[in-house]
């Protein structure tokens, strides 16, 4: 599968986004080719695992979902939070392993080309006064060797191979930007002329470096495992807008087909989308608060809606406004046959 379909499958659901969606597409289509060859020379080639930057809320965890759904392969996801809040970190990792395993049918090799998504992986760094080698360094570093490629006993008695899961790690990693513009990220050691294109020299200067992650807190042995960094940027208004109205699955298309399904139609006015983008930026959530207001106005109408037949259609013109409902025409009764 080209990179360029699944960038075009993302975009049906992932607004915006566009260069991590790429960034993402190539990385999954260089992964599967590798385990192709692979299997056809049996030639190893090394696993370039993915590493996610951005805030909550910027479609990190959906672009993932999607992305399992399009490959229809196993796709689980973890908190790196509760790996860390816990004394058995190999069992827990192990864990993660068999939920693969059961999204897989309980085929283990299956599961042996899925992907595993590791948020709030930034929670892993140690914190002042924190002793080194403690906490989120330990998982960092329990982490390392599944990530790289092994053999893992689970519970059952079998054992997973490692070296074909794509693992994708996340996290928001607050004050990281401080970092990059404290650091001197020129390349004023390459000899440029003056054909030299301008625009590549600058994608480099704003890249997520290694060093930049190193003085965030995660360990270089951790930070050499995800090779891939793709950054997801804020979103807005706009963005947000066109959340809730564009995706095939959008919240708006969903509540259409609810109340199509009562023979109710559903128009909701744009400067209504625009209200709750305008308080999704307020909560600071990212997307997630966009499904809890949208919800939160729809509820009301949705309760009464069922016990009223004669309701054609309702109209949403703002956010702090009563919707209009439109009747249906009452039946003429027919004429009596003579």
């Amino acid at each position: 599968m080209k990179p360029s379909v699944i960038a075009r499958y993302l975009d049906q659901y992932v607004i915006g986004q566009e260069d991590a969606k790429r960034i993402l597409a190539v990385a999954v289509y260089s992964h599967f080719r590798k385990i192709a060859r692979a299997r056809a020379d049996g030639v190893r080639m090394a696993k370039s695992n993915v590493l996610l930057i951005g805030s909550s809320g910027t479609g990190k965890t959906l672009t993932c979902e999607t992305l399992s759904t399009l490959l229809d392969v196993p796709f689980v996801t973890a908190e790196a939070t509760s790996l860390a809040h816990t004394r058995y970190v190999n069992e827990e990792i192990e864990a993660v392993l068999e939920r693969l395993v059961d999204k897989a049918g309980g085929d283990v090799d299956r599961a042996g080309s899925g992907i595993v998504f590791i948020d709030e992986i930034d929670k892993l760094k140690a914190t002042d006064g924190e002793q080194r080698g403690s906490s989120g360094e330990s998982v960092q570093h329990a982490l390392l060797k599944i990530m790289e490629g092994a053999q893992v006993k689970l519970r059952s008695g079998a054992y997973i191979d490692t070296t074909n899961i794509l693992f994708i790690c996340g996290g928001a990693f607050v004050g990281l930007d401080e970092i990059i513009a404290s650091q001197t990220h020129g390349y004023g050691f390459i000899a440029t002329q003056r054909g030299d294109n301008q625009r590549i020299l600058d994608r480099l200067n704003t890249r997520v470096k290694p060093t930049d992650l190193f003085t965030f807190g995660l360990i270089p042995e951790f930070t050499g495992r995800l090779p891939i960094i793709a950054r997801f940027h804020d979103l807005t208004r706009e963005m947000m807008v066109r959340i809730m109205v564009e995706p095939k699955n959008s919240i708006y298309n969903q509540f259409r087909e609810i109340f199509s399904d009562e023979g109710v139609e559903l128009a909701v006015e744009a400067r209504v989308f625009e209200q709750i983008a305008e308080l999704a930026i307020e909560y600071k959530t990212g997307a997630r608060s966009l499904r809890g207001i949208f919800e939160e106005l729809i509820t009301p109408i949705l309760f009464v809606v069922p016990d009223q037949p004669d309701i054609a259609a309702v109209t949403i013109a703002s956010l702090f406004s009563e919707p209009t409902y439109s009747r249906k025409a009452a039946p003429v009764n027919a004429p009596l046959a003579r």
